[in-house]
């Protein structure tokens, strides 16, 4: 009798192997430029040697990989048959960044509720490119696929439900693009790959923004309701890789918004053991152990790379006044990047504001001890920064 294979031991990933799944998923072979293939070995090989992934966690990263390629090759077949997507005028008027659970959700998604504001929505961040037969301005599918997904994670994970809000229109991040393309603070978000984090410090992660940009002008061609809108982008990827998100859109007003360390490393090490679990097998000390220092890496990254960009480029915003004031502080940034403040921004705000409340979701339940964390070290590592912008 043939021996049947052990279902608990999940199979490699294989770069060759995803890629042919993407091509017979698309029915397409052309990739465009192939620089991602190096941060993609990169992943794969990380993942394959630390990642720890359970046979689920090895089916969804597959699917994330493959989902991510099929879009860039249905991207680059459209450009091919619509040229003019490349000539879309993209303005990007507002970057997000900060420490992760800092507010920088609900404040971009506040901002991009303004008249003449818009945001990479959720559903798009997964299918970025449409599926065969959608109905131009009408992803009902792609809708669906997120809905899918948030279901399935919230299956899994219910405590999602209290961290992150998960809505498939909702503005979100563009790591959730950048990383179907291996260079953003998705990866290591996602899936535990230490190695594969210290290689992407050191590597010049230029070339996903300039597919970003490219990607956003996809955007805007498939809904051209957007194309005088001006775009508002967040990321954690932004703190730790400042300057190329700077760069990539030099006339972008950089906005960083703060909170204590004490309340947002606890909070963003217990979404990070929730993640995981989706995938992997980590114990809440060990999701710890990984995510405190990384987060004052980010920081220390992040201290010089404010002195290099300018002063001038950024705006903070405290997350205690968004709280207290969010119209005032939404005014502030949205008068800066030129929309206008008045009564029919004001309505609109208010709207969005009324339909948000943190009171509508579940309580978000953390604590230092469960995650092996120390309020003294936090202190003493995040010093400089709480005398700055905290105390």
């Amino acid at each position: 009798m043939a021996t049947q294979p052990d279902q608990t031991i999940p199979m490699l990933l294989n770069r060759e192997t995803l890629l042919d799944q993407a091509r017979a998923r698309a029915r397409l072979d052309d990739f465009g430029d192939p620089w991602f293939l190096e941060p993609m070995d990169r992943f794969i090989a990380a993942s394959n040697s630390e990642g720890r992934l359970t046979p689920a966690g090895q089916a969804s990263t597959t699917e994330v990989i493959v989902k991510g390629l099929v879009s860039r090759l249905r991207m680059v077949e459209d450009i091919k048959r619509h040229p003019e997507i490349l000539d879309e005028k993209l303005e990007v008027a507002g970057i997000i960044l900060g420490l992760p659970r800092t507010g920088s959700t609900i404040f971009q998604r506040l901002l991009a509720s303004a008249p003449g504001m818009t945001g990479l929505r959720w559903y798009e961040a997964q299918n970025f490119a449409p599926f065969p037969g959608e109905e131009r301005g009408n992803p009902v599918e792609r809708r669906a696929y997120a809905q899918t997904m948030i279901d399935g994670w919230l299956q899994l994970a219910p405590e999602l439900a209290s961290i992150h809000p998960l809505e498939p229109d909702a503005p979100d991040e563009e790591i959730l693009v950048l990383g179907q393309m291996f260079v953003s603070t998705m990866v290591e978000g996602m899936n535990f790959v230490p190695s594969f984090t210290r290689w992407l410090n050191g590597y010049d992660q230029s070339r996903g923004h300039e597919d970003l940009k490219t990607i956003l002008r996809y955007l805007q061609w498939q809904d051209p309701s957007r194309r005088r809108a001006k775009w508002i982008l967040k990321s954690p990827s932004n703190l730790p890789y400042a300057e190329v998100a700077a760069k990539a859109f030099p006339d972008a007003l950089l906005i960083m918004t703060h909170r204590d360390p004490l309340q947002t490393v606890p909070s963003y090490v217990s979404m990070q053991a929730a993640l995981y679990k989706l995938s992997a097998t980590l114990t809440d000390k060990e999701v710890g152990e990984f995510w405190f220092p990384r987060l004052v890496e980010w920081m220390r990254m992040f201290e010089g790379a404010r002195e290099r960009i300018g002063e001038h480029r950024f705006i903070d915003i405290d997350y205690r006044e968004v709280g207290k004031e969010p119209m005032a502080q939404a005014e502030r940034v949205l008068s800066r990047v030129g929309i206008p403040v008045d009564n029919r921004l004001e309505a609109v705000l208010t709207e969005f504001l009324v339909g948000n409340k943190r009171e509508q979701r579940p309580m978000h339940d953390y604590s230092l001890e469960r995650f092996g964390l120390d309020e003294e070290a936090i202190k003493r590592e995040f010093a400089a920064y709480r005398e700055r912008y905290i105390i």
